[in-house]
């Protein structure tokens, strides 16, 4: 019996998708690092990490079988640097969600290393112990559900200031955005474990 291949296809798609969201939002958070001040320029920079590293690793067509060992030891040492950023005291405490995602992200490329794949998610991959997927998934739902919640009471309270007037977007409200984004993504690819 031929196998339709509808599901292939709408895998590829939803992963082709996937990479052009964090590829943008990679992107723009490179531009940001670029045109920052010094002060928040470590935060962009380690977001733009996230999200074209986040690109490469959704590709549907795989990244090779150097992928996964590059991802792993560039995402051990991004969580080890925010780690590091920690210790600077409360008002660094984003660093605290950059080292989550780096090491979830480094949970993925080992995962897609021991699978022995070139795809580093996906089909071709385990979904690892149950109890730390479950706690990454938790985490970035939680993290996807308040960022949203935050986005839109910013833009309801900046409606409300602007009146009847055309909104125009913000810079911290695109790097919300931007951010959210990328926790969507990041759900997305522990999803598909």
């Amino acid at each position: 019996m031929h196998e339709s291949p509808l599901p292939s296809t709408a895998s590829a798609v939803s992963g082709w998708l996937l990479v052009a969201l964090c590829a943008t939002s990679g992107t723009y958070c490179l531009l940001r690092a670029s045109r920052a001040g010094r002060a928040s320029r470590g935060a962009a920079a380690a977001e733009a990490l996230m999200g074209l590293g986040m690109a490469v690793m959704a590709a549907p067509s795989g990244v090779g079988t150097w992928g996964p060992r590059i991802l792993l030891g560039v995402f051990c040492a991004a969580a080890a640097h925010a780690l590091w950023l920690l210790r600077s005291g409360p008002r660094h405490a984003h660093h605290a969600h950059h080292a989550v995602g780096s090491l979830a992200m480094a949970y993925m490329a080992y995962l897609g290393l021991s699978a022995g794949a070139g795809h580093v998610h996906g089909h071709g991959q385990g979904a690892g112990p149950p109890l730390v997927t479950g706690a990454l998934l938790v985490y970035f739902a939680g993290y996807v559900l308040l960022g949203g919640a935050r986005l839109v009471a910013a833009g309801g309270t900046q409606a409300a200031t602007v009146g009847a007037g055309p909104v125009v977007e913000a810079p911290g409200e695109l790097t919300r955005a931007c951010r959210l984004t990328m926790g969507i993504g990041m759900l997305a690819m522990l999803l598909s474990m």
